[in-house]
């Protein structure tokens, strides 16, 4: 159990709008003896998100901002290749939140063991079976209360957590799925791979005329969004009475330098009885205590059936973390986005 060297990227600067690769550092740390309890995890996959942009400012955010010459913190999955720790013995996949290198040493009690299933890779984890997967199924199940026969419309639909959502509410008996992505490639995807019923180009027009047009006077019992901003406000126009509005991200604001545009047709959540309700999901996870089992039951049980598919963007190398985030951030990335550390 000899000292060994890792690669950590850091925050080095706070992004103004876009981040760039001028805003990280990669270096070398070095490690000491494993102590008694501690082990040593050699990565495999290392996720990005989107949450993980508001975390680099330096303002109020549901979670702590990132530190000036902190390591980028978030989920990983690896291997424990040394132990000092009974309960996680050599060999172990564990999954954890020390984010962005290719190797970690620390307490065993911060690294959480994970069954290994059969022809599945353990970067799901990282998304249908880890936090976008419970995330899409606690925002149905728990915020928007998705009943069978509902219509639902998806914000980002192919993303990491809109296939989930997507998937997960068609699984839970809803009878149709609208949902937007921003190219033509994704709209196929959606509607051949994943059965949406309709799907839009956000880039071909503006997405309330778009959304509109596809329904034809019909609405929509249930909109997830993960986009803010003009899909917010194009769902509000075409929302049935008494509709649910689940609000999980905007991440067509998070690079913003300026504060913008909000919905001019916000009178519609008095006039159609609207509920409206922002979640994070580990807030959710904790006042219900027993969705998280329920979930990966459930999702288990649905991916080894076939009823379920994961879809992952996968980046090969930890120095092309970076690059990996900014292009999730632009959309370059269907299904999770995942980097690929060996």
């Amino acid at each position: 159990m000899s000292p060994f060297t890792s690669s950590k990227i850091r925050l080095t600067s706070r992004p103004e709008g876009k981040p760039t690769p001028e805003d990280f550092s990669i270096d070398q740390v070095a490690h000491g003896e494993l102590e008694p309890g501690q082990v040593r995890v050699s990565n495999e996959f290392i996720s990005v998100d989107p949450y993980m942009r508001g975390r680099m400012n330096a303002g109020r955010s549901y979670v702590k901002p990132y530190g000036l010459g902190e390591t980028i913190t978030g989920g990983a999955v690896g291997r424990v290749v040394q132990s000092a720790a009974d309960d996680l013995p050599e060999g172990t996949a564990v999954l954890h939140q020390h984010g962005w290198t290719d190797a970690v040493q620390d307490d065993a009690s911060t690294f959480q063991a994970v069954p290994e299933l059969d022809g599945l890779p353990l970067s799901l984890y990282l998304g249908l079976l880890g936090m976008p997967g419970l995330t899409a199924y606690v925002g149905l199940t728990r915020v928007a209360e998705l009943r069978p026969g509902d219509s639902l419309f998806v914000s980002g639909a192919a993303g990491a957590v809109g296939t989930a959502v997507g998937q997960i509410a068609r699984q839970l008996g809803a009878a149709r799925l609208i949902g937007s992505a921003g190219s033509a490639e994704k709209v196929s995807l959606l509607k051949d791979k994943y059965g949406f019923d309709v799907a839009l180009n956000y880039r071909d027009a503006p997405i309330r005329e778009q959304l509109v047009r596809a329904l034809e006077h019909e609405g929509v019992d249930v909109f997830y969004d993960n986009v803010g901003g003009d899909h917010l406000e194009a769902a509000l126009e075409v929302m049935n009475d008494f509709g649910r509005l689940a609000l999980c991200g905007a991440i067509s604001s998070y690079n913003a330098t300026e504060r913008p545009a909000g919905p001019d047709n916000m009178g519609n959540m008095v006039t159609r009885r609207l509920r409206m309700q922002g979640f994070i999901v580990a807030e959710v996870a904790s006042e219900h205590p027993e969705v998280t089992e329920e979930f990966r039951e459930r999702m288990t049980g649905w991916l080894s059936a076939g009823d379920v598919t994961a879809e992952e963007t996968v980046v090969e190398g930890l120095e092309h973390t970076v690059d990996a985030f900014v292009d999730m951030m632009r959309g370059g990335n269907t299904g999770k986005m995942v980097v690929r550390v060996g």
